[in-house]
């Protein structure tokens, strides 16, 4: 499938916020309880630490999805180390759209010196997992039982990829 990368703008707010309130309510790849409104828009777009943000597009301009890259911990120390973030709508995934997102913000990343991908996803999100795992990233890390959503507590795991120059 064809898509195209366009800046994260103010005209994709609704269609945005809503493909992230459905992980919110449907999934633990969202870790948030709470449905996000409007006023959480402005933490997608190029701002504060917020170095790139994507809408994902159908050529017939319908929302994909979204990705963003964002500083790791908003230091100089840890500059060189970026989190990358991004959510297909479900009938989207497993298309290589995913791939395309990943390779969009590796590129972006290289363009303002990042050498270090970080992906911190729910343990629960086998997919993601497998998905990071087959483009490189290794995992460094897990949190059993951090987090508590729909009754239940799951862990996360924390992936790193190393960006070739």
């Amino acid at each position: 499938m064809e898509v195209e990368f366009i800046k994260l703008d103010v005209q994709h707010k609704q269609e945005v916020l809503e493909l992230f309130n459905y992980y919110i309510e449907t999934t633990t790849a969202a870790y948030r309880a709470q449905l996000v409104n409007e006023d959480f828009f402005s933490h997608f777009c190029e701002s504060g630490d917020t170095y790139c943000s994507f809408a994902i597009e159908a050529k017939d301009g319908s929302l994909v999805g979204f990705c963003l890259l964002e500083a790791y911990i908003p230091i100089s120390t840890f500059s060189k180390a970026a989190e990358v973030m991004y959510f297909l709508h479900p009938k989207y995934t497993g298309k290589g759209i995913g791939a395309l997102a990943l390779n969009k913000l590796e590129v972006e990343a290289k363009k303002r010196g990042i050498t270090r991908l970080i992906a911190d996803i729910s343990l629960e999100n086998v997919g993601s997992i497998k998905f990071h795992e087959s483009n490189g990233f290794v995992e460094f890390g897990k949190l059993a039982n951090i987090g508590e959503k729909f009754g239940r507590t799951f862990g996360i795991i924390w992936m790193q990829k190393e960006l070739s120059s």
